[in-house]
């Protein structure tokens, strides 16, 4: 039989172990400061000893994070006043980095996105930002992953997520398409007056070319007035013929003078 003082210390023991025992998710990792130093591996997944308080130790997520940018006031090149936010995805890749080369890592990642955001979309304008948001995506996220490499971050993607625009120059950007669509229309109606142009000058060559079709065509629409039983018909005359009878008119009227012996 064990004496009262050697079963308390079996209990205190047991007790012991069983808090130093750990269990890390898939996801996890465990980096240990034994003594005040960090083990040159992380810990985990699954079950581990953290002896306390000898070793102490900081639980870091592998799983990809994502972070919204607070809206940002942005001046662009063309001085035109926005307010920007975006999106930041990430994920830690070294956990050792990520709890001692930084004290916050996401707080820190937060803080150089939002400088990045405004230099970067300030050396663009307006119209870059809305046609070429892709690129500029590309950039910010290039210069961001450079500044949080050493941390053992890796910055996956950042998307522009929404642009607000001031009331003046939505009104601005809504004449200014509206005079698109004019220039459009009437791009597309004095192309469509060119064509038929185009065409009665083709028509009119043809029918100098055979006199006859214009009475043809003359026929044709006597018998298309017919149809419709109108009772007034109008009879077109060539010009030319109007101005023979005006001049045989002219010559009656006023005769030319005898001449004189």
């Amino acid at each position: 039989m064990f004496s009262v003082p050697i079963l308390v210390v079996i209990v205190v023991v047991v007790l012991y172990l069983l808090n130093s025992i750990k269990i890390l998710r898939e996801y996890e990792r465990g980096v240990i400061f034994r003594l005040g130093r960090a083990l040159p591996q992380p810990k985990g997944p699954g079950i581990i000893l953290v002896f306390r308080p000898i070793d102490q130790m900081v639980r870091v997520s592998l799983r990809q994070e994502v972070m919204e940018v607070p809206p940002q006031d942005v001046i662009t090149r063309d001085n035109v006043t926005i307010k920007v936010n975006a999106v930041i995805t990430m994920r830690v890749l070294d956990p050792a980095k990520a709890v001692i080369e930084v004290s916050n890592y996401v707080y820190q990642t937060s803080q150089f996105a939002q400088t990045t955001l405004r230099s970067v979309l300030g050396e663009v304008e307006l119209d870059g930002l809305l046609s070429h948001r892709d690129a500029l995506n590309q950039r910010i996220q290039t210069i961001i992953d450079q500044r949080t490499e050493p941390w053992g971050v890796k910055v996956v993607s950042v998307e522009v997520k929404q642009v607000d625009l001031p009331d003046t120059m939505l009104r601005a950007m809504a004449r200014q398409a509206e005079a698109e669509r004019e220039k459009r229309s009437k791009i597309i109606n004095a192309e469509g007056e060119f064509m038929a142009a185009q065409k009665l000058v083709e028509a009119a060559n043809l029918l100098a070319e055979q006199p006859v079709t214009l009475q043809l065509k003359y026929l044709q629409t006597l018998t298309d007035i017919g149809v419709e039983k109108n009772t007034t018909i109008v009879f077109p005359l060539p010009m030319e013929l109007i101005s023979l009878l005006g001049h045989g008119v002219g010559a009656k009227l006023n005769p030319a003078p005898p001449e004189t012996k």
